[in-house]
Formats: structure tokens, sequence, C-alpha cells
């Protein structure tokens, strides 16, 4: 029970993570409510920034069930190994740079496109990838592994990060719209630099199995 529990558990934790991470979306749904002066303007930018990072992690998992139906498992788990570790390094080292950026007057699709090129750039899909690849494997024999099993598993894991990042971006950006922006001056945290190390330390999961 526990060696299948723990991916899904893996899942909603990086989803509760991406959720937490400013640089994801709550920061810009707050500022656009405060903006705009109105609680709703915040609840409404929650939808297209949900739908953007999962449609980012979507590219992701799809391609993990494409190569995995033509790839030994094995194999593809060194290259996302590998994949990740770069990943995180670039992330480390140019991540501040080339920010995407996107004006208070955006509208729900350029939002959607905003979160969708966001999470592209801090490889959010990727980090899904050690614990989708374990539920595939736990499936089956991993010669047996293909579409027709991982593609339901690669849906609900999307599922499951994406309604954990909808649940924490929505209470954070709702405390943070009713006590104000003061405190991330005083006690927030570097989480680019966890990201990078979460990264990182996927990777390198991957390569020592």
């Amino acid at each position: 029970m526990s060696s299948t529990l723990w991916p899904w558990l893996t899942l909603a934790g990086l989803g509760a993570f991406h959720g937490l991470n400013p640089a994801m979306g709550w920061l810009f749904a707050v500022a656009l409510g405060l903006h705009r002066q109105s609680r709703g303007v915040v609840f409404l930018a929650l939808a297209p920034i949900a739908l953007g990072h999962a449609a980012a992690v979507a590219v992701v998992l799809m391609a993990v069930v494409v190569f995995g139906a033509v790839l030994d498992m094995t194999l593809l788990a060194r290259a996302s190994g590998i994949v990740l570790v770069i990943w995180a390094l670039a992330h480390a080292l140019f991540g501040h740079r080339g920010r995407v950026r996107v004006g208070m007057q955006a509208g729900l699709v350029g939002l959607a496109l905003w979160s969708f090129m966001m999470a592209g750039a801090h490889g959010a899909g990727l980090m899904l990838v050690p614990p989708l690849l374990t539920l595939c494997a736990s499936s089956g024999p991993a010669a047996e592994v293909g579409a027709n099993t991982s593609l339901p598993i690669a849906l609900a894991a999307l599922g499951v990060h994406t309604a954990a990042m909808l649940a924490t971006i929505g209470v954070v950006s709702l405390i943070v719209y009713d006590r104000g922006l003061a405190f991330l001056r005083r006690s927030w945290i570097n989480l680019d630099a966890l990201w990078s190390g979460a990264l990182a330390a996927g990777g390198l999961v991957l390569l020592a199995q």
C-alpha cells in the first residue's frame, strides 16, 4: 500500500508547492484583484492560471506516455533523470532572467497563456515524471507498460496535481488578498532555490534507480 500511495502523495505535494510559489500565479491573481478592487477577480483569475499550468504539465506527461510506449522504461527513466538535472542547473543559473511578463489588463486567455509559459519555463511537468514512471511501472511488468495502461494513470496524475495546486493557490490568494502583501518583505523564502534543488533531486532519484 505504501509503495503505491507515496507517488500520489508526491503528485499532490508538488501541486501544493506550485500553488504556494508566487511565481506560479497567486501573486498575479492577488495583484489583479487589488488593481480592480474585487475579491471576485481573484477567484476568476484562478481558473485560467490552473488551466494554463495543467496544460503545460499535460504536454510533458503525454510525452512520457508516448515515449514509454516505444522505449524501455529503464532507458526512459535515465533520460528523464538527465533532463531533470540539466533543467535544475539551468533554472538555478538562469531562472531569474527572461521572466514571462503580463500586464494588469490581461484577459483570461492571456493569463492562461502566461501560466502555461511560466510552468513550462519552471519545468513543472518534468518534476512529475519520477512519480508517474513509478506508477506506470507498478501497473505491470516494465516491458508491458504502454499507452493503454499509462494514459489513464497520467490523466489521474494530472488531475491530482492540478486539484492540489488549485486548492492551495486559492487559499493563499484569499489570505494574502485579505491581509496584504507586507509580509512578503520580511518572511518569504526563496522558493526558486528549493525548486532547483527539487528538480535535481528528482533527476538523481531516476538515475539511481
